[in-house]
């Protein structure tokens, strides 16, 4: 009985020696575990390269059947590609491959007015566009498409556009073409001046303190950019001049004595 057991004993030694070889040894020089290949970066490469380029280096491809057009690279050659360049795989992988069309084919323009210049860039993307041109204009409407055009010209939404045509964008700085009249802040309270410049339509710049003396009282205004009666467009800056502001704390000091 005691032979038994140790005639057990060994063969379960012998067999989680063999489960650890096959592990730890075996198995990983199967698959060559902790083996990896770097992804090259195919974009531009021929579709008649790509064969012997990738089996070089282990590597097999798949041509994926949604293919787009870019007029900066030729036909029949790489645009996308999956997993992307830099990546590490396993000996034998399959990298998905997005070829360059011969023709382009004609795809519905889109309607990007209104919409913001970082929503027109994803949508043309999507439709297999690109961004041309970016003019800003005078308008209130900061970042806002205000017209789309291709060739120089406005095109329509819904109308027939060539895959990969780069589409120019007219967009609105903010700012407005309508022109105001600079009041005069001068001579006012810091509080009394920001209210009037606010209302006025114009934005408060810079306010760069000056130091108390007998000839104002702290927090008057006594100076600013640009001179009243100036005409300037609307939501421009005006800088003040303030006696006893703070530029640190961003407060007038009312506590601030007059100089002698």
């Amino acid at each position: 009985m005691k032979k038994i057991g140790i005639h057990i004993a060994i063969m379960l030694v012998i067999s989680l020696a063999l489960i650890l070889v096959f592990f730890y040894n075996f198995l990983p020089s199967y698959t060559n575990h902790g083996e990896t290949i770097t992804v090259p970066d195919l974009r531009g490469l021929a579709h008649s390269e790509l064969e012997d380029y990738l089996l070089d280096r282990d590597l097999r491809y798949e041509i994926e059947s949604d293919s787009g057009y870019n007029s900066e690279y030729a036909a029949l050659t790489v645009l996308k590609q999956f997993p992307t360049a830099g990546s590490k795989v396993k000996s034998n992988r399959k990298i998905f491959i997005n070829l360059n069309k011969t023709n382009p084919r004609k795809v519905r323009m889109p309607d990007l007015v209104d919409g913001s210049v970082k929503s027109a860039h994803m949508v043309l993307e999507s439709y297999g566009l690109d961004v041309g041109a970016i003019e800003y204009i005078p308008d209130l409407a900061q970042n806002a498409v205000l017209d789309q055009k291709y060739g120089g010209k406005s095109i329509e939404p819904g109308d027939s556009i060539y895959q990969g045509s780069k589409v120019d964008l007219v967009v609105g700085d903010g700012l407005g073409n309508q022109m105001l009249e600079v009041p005069r802040l001068v001579g006012m309270d810091f509080d009394e001046a920001r209210f009037t410049v606010q209302s006025s339509g114009l934005s408060l710049g810079s306010i760069l303190g000056v130091e108390p003396s007998d000839t104002a009282r702290v927090g008057t205004v006594v100076r600013q950019i640009p001179v009243d009666g100036r005409s300037i467009r609307i939501g421009e800056d005006v800088d003040l001049w303030v006696v006893g502001y703070d530029e640190e704390t961003q407060k007038v000091n009312y506590g601030a004595s007059s100089g002698n």
